[in-house]
């Protein structure tokens, strides 16, 4: 019973420390923001509250089926930062 009270404190603390751990695109710059995506090659980027999306540097960081587009994401000082790109799935046309 003693454990568990002295585990207390850190189990509440937990979700905090979670959402602390990915980056904010709305808290750092342009330059830092499309650097973390270079530096890493694909990345975790929370772009307000509860909204993220997985940003990648390059098409090698994509499954072969799919495709990169191009991302523009508010930062602190610019509205329309590129940072890199999302992989999506590739639109196969059939006749």
């Amino acid at each position: 019973m003693r454990t568990v009270f002295l585990s207390l404190p850190f189990l509440l603390m937990a979700p905090s420390a979670f959402a602390q751990a990915m980056p904010n695109s709305l808290n750092m710059t342009c330059t830092a923001t499309s650097g973390l995506v270079r530096q890493h090659g694909a990345i975790v980027i929370g772009t307000g509250p509860n909204v993220f999306d997985r940003y990648v540097a390059n098409q090698r960081y994509c499954d072969i089926q799919q495709v990169t587009t191009p991302v523009w994401l508010q930062t602190s000082d610019n509205p329309q930062c590129f940072i890199g790109y999302r992989c999506r799935e590739r639109i196969i046309h059939t006749r």
